[in-house]
C-alpha cells in the first residue's frame, strides 16, 4: 500500500472540527477531543506531532490535568485510525514467492527519498558531516540498508495466531537481494558532486542546487552566492582572469609557461566535475618551503570549499588500485598526493584513472564488482620529482623555482591568501566560470596546438579560453615533460646502439648481453640502467621493458617483435620514415 498523500491523522481532526492551526512543519494545534471532560470545557495547550525517527506514529499532547494519561494511540482511536497509516509509510506486507516486486518496491521507496542513490554500481547515501558540513557520499552496507527500510516503510507478515497482520523488521532475504543486485532500475544514478554551479553537455551553466538528472550530479552550493553574467564578453573575460591572476602574483614559476600551466589548473578544478577527463596536475620545485603545497591549496579550493587531506603516493599498483577505488567512491573532489619521495609512477590503475571515464574493481568490505567515475581533480607535489613513463602524458608539471638558498625566510605581501580565497570564494569561482562561459559565448575560438589525445574536452573549455584571452598553450610543460622522460631518453639510447651493433638483424637478449658485456661497454652500462638486479642484469625484466616499448618510435627506431621460440623472443630494431 502506498503512503498516503495527506496526514489521515490531520484530515480526522480537520473533518471533526478538532484542527486549529499549524504550529511549525510537524506540529500543529487543535482542540482537545476530550474536551467535554475538562473543568470548564476550557480549551488551550493541545498538539499533535506529526511521525518522526523518535515517534514513528506521532505524537499527541494536551496539558490539562484531566488528559494527562492520554496520548497518540488514543487520539488514533478516538479518530478511528489504523496505527500502520498513522505512521505515514508506505505499507509493504511480506508474501512467499513475491521478494522482486517486494525489492522492486524497496528500491523505489528509496528513490523516492533523494537521499539514496547509485554509485558504480553500490547503492551509496548523501549525508551531511555534523564537523565539517561537508556533504559525503557513503556507500550503504547491508545492515544499513535494513535500518534505511526500516525507517522509509512499514513491513508486515500475516499472523495465524493473531490472525492479523502484524509489523516486522525488513526481511533479511530481501535486503540481501536489494543489497547485492547487480544492476539498478530506478536509483538515480550519482557521477558526482559539485559545490558551485557547472556545465551541462551543450555548455550553459547549471545554477540550480540540488540533483540533476542530466548530467548525473549533485551541486551543493546557493545559486544567489556566485555572480556570473549569462552572456559574458571578453572584456568580462579579461578583468575574471585578472582578479585570478592576483592569487598567483607571489608565487615563483619557473616560466611563464609554467604560470599558464596554474591557470588551466584554477580552470579544470572550476570544472572538474563536469569534465570526463582531465590530466593530473603536478606541482614541482628544487627545494623544500618552494610553495608547492600551498599551490595544491590554491588550486583545489576552487573545486572545494574544504581542505582536501593529503594522501600517501602507492607503492605499487595493488595499492593504488584499493586506494582509488575507495576514495573515489565518496566522490572526492579533489585527491591529492602532497611531498613525493619518488618519481610521479604510471602505476597502471592510476593510468586508467586519468584516461577512462570509470574505473572498475572490488571495494573492500563489499562482496561485488564497482565501476566509480574518475570525475575527481588529482594533484600532487615534490621536490625534484615528477611524471615518468606513460604518467608524462596524463600529467601536466607546474614548475617552481624561489631561486634563494633559503625560499623559508621570504616574506610576502599577503599572508592570509588563502584565508581570503575560503572567505570569497564564490567570488574567484565565479570569475573562472565567467572566463570559460565567454569563450563559448563567443562561439569557442580555436587557437592552433597539439592534440593532446584523451583530453580533448578539456583542452577546450580550460586550455582554449586562456590561448583566446592572449596566452601561452598551458600544456607546453607536459609535452617538454614527454621529450625530457627519462625512460624515453633511455629508449632512444638503446635503440641506436642496438641498430649501430646489430642492423636489422634478429637478436635474442641472451645474445645482446654476451655481445655488449664484451664489444660495447657503453651499450652493457646502459643495459644494467635499465634491468639491473642484484649486481647482474636480469635477463627476464630486460625482455619485459623491450616488450613494454614494442613499435614505439624514438628518433626513427623503433623495437619489433622477430620470431623466435616460445619462451625466447627474438627483437630488431627497425628504422622508420
Amino acid at each position: 500500500m502506498p503512503c498516503p498523500d495527506d496526514n489521515p491523522v490531520i484530515s480526522a481532526l480537520k473533518a471533526r472540527g478538532f484542527y486549529k492551526k499549524e504550529l511549525s512543519d510537524d506540529r500543529h494545534e487543535l482542540t482537545c477531543p476530550w474536551l467535554h471532560e475538562h473543568t470548564d470545557q476550557i480549551d488551550s495547550g493541545t498538539a499533535y506531532f506529526e511521525p518522526d525517527e523518535n515517534y514513528p506514529i506521532g505524537g499527541f499532547k494536551c496539558l490539562h490535568g484531566h488528559c494527562a494519561h492520554r496520548n497518540v494511540h488514543d487520539l488514533l482511536e478516538c479518530l478511528d485510525i489504523d496505527i500502520a497509516m498513522a505512521r505515514m509509510k508506505p505499507i509493504v506486507r511480506y508474501l512467499q514467492g513475491q521478494i522482486h516486486r517486494m525489492r522492486d518496491i524497496a528500491e523505489r521507496e528509496l528513490a523516492e527519498r533523494g537521499q539514496y542513490y547509485q554509485r558504480g554500481g553500490l547503492i551509496v547515501a548523501l549525508n551531511r558531516d555534523a564537523t565539517t558540513n561537508k556533504i559525503m557520499v557513503k556507500e550503504i552496507s547491508a545492515p544499513a540498508l535494513m535500518i534505511a527500510l526500516s525507517r522509509i516503510i512499514s513491513w508486515e507478515r500475516y499472523d495465524k495466531r493473531e490472525k492479523d497482520w502484524i509489523t516486522i523488521d525488513p526481511p533479511p532475504k530481501l535486503v540481501t537481494a536489494l543489497h547485492d543486485s547487480h544492476a539498478y532500475k530506478v536509483l538515480p544514478v550519482l557521477n558526482g558532486i559539485t559545490n558551485q554551479p557547472y556545465l551541462r553537455s551543450d555548455g550553459s551553466l547549471m545554477t540550480e542546487a540540488g540533483y540533476d538528472k542530466e548530467t548525473g550530479l549533485f551541486g551543493v552550493f546557493d545559486p544567489k552566492d556566485f555572480n556570473i553574467p549569462e552572456n559574458p564578453t571578453k572584456e568580462d573575460a579579461e578583468e575574471a582572469l585578472a582578479l585570478i591572476a592576483e592569487l598567483l602574483c607571489e608565487f615563483s614559476f619557473a616560466t611563464e609557461a609554467d604560470w599558464v600551466a596554474a591557470l588551466s589548473a584554477i580552470l579544470t578544478a572550476a570544472i572538474r566535475a563536469s569534465l570526463p577527463l582531465a590530466p593530473m596536475y603536478h606541482a614541482r620545485a628544487p627545494q623544500i618551503s618552494s610553495g608547492k603545497t600551498f599551490l595544491c591549496a590554491i588550486i583545489g579550493a576552487f573545486a572545494t570549499p574544504q581542505r582536501a587531506a593529503p594522501a600517501t603516493f602507492p607503492r605499487d599498483d595493488e595499492e593504488c588500485r584499493k586506494l582509488l577505488l575507495s576514495e573515489l567512491l565518496t566522490a572526492p573532489a579533489v585527491i591529492e598526493f602532497d611531498n613525493l619521495t619518488g618519481d610521479l609512477v604510471a602505476h597502471k590503475s592510476l593510468c586508467t584513472a586519468l584516461t577512462s571515464e570509470f574505473l572498475t574493481g572490488r571495494i573492500l568490505g563489499v562482496s561485488k564488482t564497482a565501476s566509480v567515475s574518475t570525475r575527481t581533480l588529482m594533484l600532487s607535489s615534490g621536490n625534484n620529482v615528477g611524471p615518468v613513463q606513460d604518467m608524462t602524458r596524463r600529467c601536466l608539471t607546474i614548475n617552481l623555482d624561489p631561486a634563494c638558498e633559503t625560499p623559508a625566510n621570504r616574506t610576502f605581501k599577503n599572508p592570509n591568501l588563502l584565508s581570503d580565497l575560503h572567505r570569497e570564494r564564490s567570488k574567484y569561482v565565479a570569475a573562472a566560470l565567467t572566463i570559460i562561459r565567454a569563450w563559448i559565448v563567443a562561439e569557442r575560438p580555436v587557437s592552433e596546438c597539439s592534440s593532446l589525445t584523451s583530453y580533448e574536452e578539456w583542452s577546450n573549455f580550460c586550455r582554449q579560453p586562456l590561448m583566446w584571452l592572449g596566452l601561452t598553450d598551458p600544456t607546453a610543460p607536459l609535452f617538454e615533460a614527454m621529450d625530457d622522460d627519462p625512460d624515453q631518453v633511455t629508449l632512444g639510447l638503446l635503440l641506436k646502439a642496438w641498430h649501430k651493433n646489430f642492423g636489422n638483424k634478429p637478436t635474442t637478449v641472451n645474445e645482446v648481453l654476451k655481445h655488449a658485456e664484451f664489444e660495447d661497454r657503453e651499450m652493457y652500462s646502459l643495459l644494467e640502467d635499465i634491468a639491473e638486479e642484484r649486481g647482474k642484469i636480469n635477463r627476464r625484466r630486460l625482455g619485459r621493458w623491450i616488450k613494454r616499448y614494442e613499435k614505439r618510435i624514438v628518433d626513427g627506431y623503433r623495437f619489433v617483435k622477430a620470431g623466435g621460440s616460445r619462451s625466447v623472443s627474438a627483437w630488431m630494431v627497425e628504422r622508420v620514415s
